[in-house]
């Protein structure tokens, strides 16, 4: 299994980080502990959690569930130090803490909370899962209007909030920072924020796929230049790019529970996923195993996140990682982006 390094951080993980959001909803716990001794078997020993899971939906109530689940496999297994161990704090919503913002009190409220039901005292990767302003993210670029924010406020805030994780970093709680669903201007600003004794930004979080590719342009250059690893959620675009909605929706699936997939569904999309599903066909190349490769093979650094309801799914998954595309193909992938950009 090929390995990369989390930003300027050291820490070396998998070119492929296993996902956990289904653990507690669509996939009960005795198969998410399957699912974790599998990837572990197959040399992936990157697991990435949070605070807000289960999702499909994330509800107050299941707050913290995934985090137990994955708690209770490192407790049975006693395989902690063979994992590197990602997980995030939920930003402001009514799901945790009565919707208030990261502020540097809750923030450690959250990762203790965290550490508590992962059963361990250190994450080794602590992301800050939404910023506080907003972002434009999850359909909202349609919208998007960042003049509303007050410039020194979110300075402030992310000041008051790298010194509490700063704190926590020489405490041992955290050994490296990422960010999630953030933006090229807040990814400068928390490494400004650093300074010499905070941690340094290592990893963005942020959703990534052959329909969903933001993150090409500004992203893609900061990334390469200040040293920061994507870690792509959703790179199955929540299962459309696997094939199984040509025929319907399957029973028990993503689509079934929320149709519109948080507004992926659109009438431009059917036409962009044929074309990928008919570059894989053409070149006889499993869907799934063509999307994942495609992102782990970027020329900048980036690790797909990928997850399954069930062991069967993952095994499927795991058979493709030694996949590699041919210049060919990357080619046929490229005009296909040209001619469906921004399908949802």
């Amino acid at each position: 299994m090929e390995r990369r390094t989390l930003g300027r951080t050291g820490i070396e993980v998998p070119a492929w980080c296993l996902g956990t959001m289904t653990y507690g909803r669509q996939t009960g716990e005795a198969d998410a502990h399957r699912q974790m001794d599998m990837a572990l078997d197959h040399g992936i020993d990157f697991l990435d959690t949070a605070e807000m899971y289960p999702v499909n939906p994330p509800r107050a109530e299941t707050v913290g569930d995934t985090e137990t689940i994955v708690g209770n496999w490192l407790e049975a297994r006693g395989r902690r130090g063979d994992v590197t161990l990602a997980t995030k704090c939920l930003g402001p919503s009514q799901l945790a803490r009565d919707g208030a913002p990261v502020t540097a009190a809750s923030v450690i409220e959250a990762l203790d909370g965290s550490l508590r039901r992962l059963k361990t005292d250190r994450a080794d990767l602590y992301q800050l899962h939404w910023p506080n302003r907003g972002s434009y993210h999850f359909r909202q670029i349609w919208s998007y209007d960042p003049s509303g924010q007050e410039t020194s406020a979110v300075l402030e805030n992310i000041a008051e909030v790298m010194g509490a994780l700063a704190e926590a970093q020489r405490e041992g709680k955290i050994g490296a920072l990422g960010l999630s669903n953030d933006t090229a201007w807040g990814i400068m600003r928390w490494i400004a924020a650093a300074g010499a004794d905070g941690p340094r930004v290592a990893t963005i979080q942020n959703e990534y796929s052959l329909l969903c590719r933001y993150w090409d342009a500004d992203m893609a250059e900061l990334c390469h230049h200040e040293d920061v690893t994507l870690l792509a959620y959703s790179p199955l675009a929540c299962g459309l790019l696997t094939g199984k909605y040509a025929g319907g929706i399957p029973e028990g699936s993503r689509r079934a529970i929320n149709p519109d997939l948080n507004g992926r569904v659109s009438d431009r999309l059917w036409p962009a996923i044929d074309a990928y599903l008919g570059i894989a066909e053409r070149h006889g190349i499993d869907p799934v195993h063509m999307a994942l490769a495609w992102v782990a093979q970027r020329p900048v650094s980036a690790i797909p996140i990928f997850g399954a309801t069930d062991a069967g799914q993952l095994s499927h998954i795991l058979a493709g990682t030694g996949t590699r595309l041919s210049d060919e193909v990357l080619g046929e992938i490229d005009a296909a982006h040209r001619a469906h950009a921004m399908p949802f």
